[in-house]
């Protein structure tokens, strides 16, 4: 889609119906007014709300447009009254509710927790599931397929929550683990938002589980205050709300500028990555010459290295150490070093303003061109594209 500049124009007034109290409704809301700074002139309304609470538009309000979170029946029928364009930012499918979508891609957020876990080297896995929200068991059975395809099952347990995707503050922790202790160890577990998370934790620390040597917890969203203040500092998938909300912002833009348009039903926004935190800092290999290949290869994947040195500090011949990796992993001892060194690069790139030759000094690889081939070669971009776009 080709954005427009408007900055000549007349500000056009633009509703935005959104939490503010989450991380993911802040980031949402800052990439609207991005794109709203950059290429619209707008006007936005909005105010305070938390993620449950109602939200409306005042009954004489005069806009242009509108961008909201319709997850509630009736919010979507005092919009469709409005006759203004409408985008919207939830996952919640309303039956006959057909405004255009800009969402996050829990799909491809469910894929990047299993690969998140498994590089990791858990072979059992589970998802605390929240019975009765369709999104939810999407979010799992996308998590579920993901470690099929790798040949592992995927336990789930599942609760009824309380408010929204919320589970119960007196939710039954004796029961949850129950379930927890019965499973394999090491144990990882994947579930939808940081207050799951938290229930977990809670459920491990009063019955003696360690998190994460034993159980492993991963939210599939990451609220930074809440996930940072949970006993166990709790790893998320970072969804990319930011870049949903300047996408959502554009196609606004495009409805009311051209109230004919045809744009697509619904626009999936790929995750940013995984934030890890100490709820997963942890390898789940029972071979301790393994774990001296990994941690050495992770360590530092500034360092040069190479396979015999990797095979050197396990303590292993070349051939011993690349069968166990095969085994184990799935993958060459090369291969993880080249992830390694991929996933350092990209959150520098993301996280950080340093030069490309920077991050590639940082990250390993012998040269920015080296690393620009490696880019392309796993993901289609190079460092400098990948950068703008995420």
């Amino acid at each position: 889609m080709a954005f427009k500049s408007r900055n000549k124009r007349a500000p056009l007034r633009v509703a935005v119906l959104v939490d503010t109290s989450t991380t993911w409704g802040r980031d949402l809301i800052a990439g609207i007014h991005r794109y709203s700074k950059e290429c619209g002139n707008w006007e936005l309304f909005l105010e305070p709300r938390g993620l449950d609470q109602r939200r409306w538009l005042p009954k004489e309000w005069k806009g242009e447009g509108v961008i909201a979170r319709v997850g509630l029946m009736d919010l979507a029928k005092r919009l469709k009254r409005l006759n203004l364009p409408v985008v919207n930012v939830s996952a919640i499918t309303l039956p006959g509710v057909n405004f255009p979508r800009v969402l996050s891609d829990q799909a491809a957020a469910a894929v990047l927790a299993a690969e998140h876990l498994l590089a990791r080297g858990f072979r059992s896995f589970g998802y605390f599931s929240l019975l009765g929200l369709e999104y939810v068991t999407a979010h799992q059975q996308a998590f579920a397929e993901a470690l099929r395809n790798a040949g592992h099952p995927c336990d789930v347990f599942a609760v009824k929550p309380e408010l929204g995707t919320e589970p119960a503050w007196n939710l039954d922790l004796k029961r949850l683990a129950i379930w927890l202790k019965a499973m394999p160890k090491p144990f990882a577990v994947f579930t939808w938002n940081s207050s799951s998370a938290r229930e977990l934790i809670y459920a491990c620390q009063r019955n003696g589980l360690a998190v994460p040597e034993e159980i492993a917890v991963l939210s599939g969203s990451d609220d930074e205050l809440l996930c940072e203040v949970a006993p166990v500092p709790v790893s998320a998938v970072r969804l990319h709300s930011g870049q949903i909300g300047y996408r959502a912002a554009a196609e606004l833009d495009e409805m009311m500028s051209n109230p004919g348009a045809r744009l697509p039903q619904q626009v999936l926004v790929a995750p940013r990555g995984v934030v890890e935190r100490r709820s997963t800092d942890t390898l789940a290999v029972d071979d301790a010459a393994m774990v001296r290949a990994l941690r050495f290869i992770r360590g530092d994947p500034a360092r040069a290295m190479n396979v015999p040195d990797v095979a050197r500090k396990a303590g292993l011949c070349r051939r011993t150490l690349e069968l166990r990796f095969q085994n184990l992993l799935g993958r060459s001892p090369a291969a993880e070093i080249r992830r390694v060194r991929i996933d350092h690069a990209i959150h520098l790139l993301q996280h950080t303003n340093l030069s490309v030759a920077t991050v590639a000094e940082r990250s390993g690889f012998n040269s920015p061109e080296y690393m620009a081939s490696v880019f392309r070669s796993q993901l289609a971009a190079s460092p400098l594209r990948f950068r703008k776009k995420n």
